[in-house]
């Protein structure tokens, strides 16, 4: 991964450097303190990432932003801000700022939010790799391969934004177990039973002390779900994801109480009921749609 940084704060920029040096995230190809400055190196080197400060002197980062992108740029941006306006982060989600870095720096944080940009990537080059093979085939008759159990609980948690989270391995494991026991649509196994299954199946030597630790994964998994769609409906509840995900993966209640304190900015997670089972059970029937 290449990145590019623009802030007007050099101890930012040379702390999110070593970040990404020492954490062997990807190289920095280059650096600008304004967005004025950063345009011309940007369009010619095409960073596959450039991290920018929400507000610099000259010219902000939405108006960078947007120059870039009208004269052709076609990578990825991670906003770098304290700002907390729920106006000026809502036009940064319209502008397609899907990651936010927030100021002061938190290594935890960066780490995290460029290992989720490089999968994105990483996904997006296979799907290219895919398409320009097949591209090559003339096939006497359509084959259609079936995805893995695997891939299409990756394809949901992606839309839910959550893969890759801590829990996310756990959801894949649970539904593949759940079609391997062959589980009839009429009937759904206790969370319990489903803990003890994953427990059993990786092999713990303490099994009640696992089923706790996956049960908390997947609360603090299922809850970034809901925070990630109350955004998207804080914004526009029309979006295919929100209409998609929100009432039939979660109580839609919560969603909406969720997305009323982000535009209030006064977002209160340890109140958010999370339903674990209704998560699973609609993770489970859609899969079975899919894999039959």
């Amino acid at each position: 991964m290449r990145y590019y940084i623009v802030d007007d704060d050099a101890a930012s920029r040379l702390m999110l450097k070593k970040i990404i040096t020492e954490g062997e995230l990807g190289l920095v190809i280059g650096e600008a303190e304004n967005g004025v400055e950063c345009i011309s190196p940007i369009l010619t080197t095409e960073p596959d990432v450039v991290l920018i400060d929400f507000l610099m002197p000259k010219l902000d980062g939405l108006e960078t932003i947007e120059q870039l992108k009208n004269r052709g740029y076609k990578g990825q941006f991670i906003m770098i801000s304290q700002v907390v306006n729920k106006e000026m982060v809502g036009e940064a989600y319209i502008k397609g700022i899907e990651f936010f870095i927030h100021k002061p720096i938190n290594r935890v944080e960066v780490q995290s939010i460029l290992t989720k940009i490089t999968e994105q990537f990483q996904l997006k080059d296979s799907l290219l790799a895919i398409k320009d093979s097949l591209a090559n085939i003339v096939p006497l008759k359509p084959v259609l391969k079936k995805q893995s159990v695997r891939e299409i609980v990756s394809s949901k948690l992606s839309g839910m934004g959550i893969v890759g989270e801590i829990g996310s391995n756990d959801l894949i494991s649970i539904v593949e177990i759940l079609i391997q026991q062959n589980n009839p649509l009429n009937t759904f196994p206790s969370l319990k039973d489903i803990y003890e299954s994953l427990a059993m199946k990786q092999d713990s030597e303490d099994i009640k002390k696992e089923m706790k630790a996956i049960e908390q994964r997947l609360r603090r998994t299922i809850l970034l779900a809901m925070q990630h769609l109350a955004t998207l409906g804080a914004i526009d509840y029309t979006t295919p994801e929100f209409e998609h995900y929100a009432p039939r993966y979660f109580d839609f209640q919560e969603i909406r109480k969720l997305s009323i304190e982000i535009v209030e900015d006064k977002l209160n997670s340890s109140k958010v009921k999370v339903n674990i089972k209704k998560f699973l059970q609609a993770l489970y029937l859609e899969v079975l749609e899919n894999y039959k």
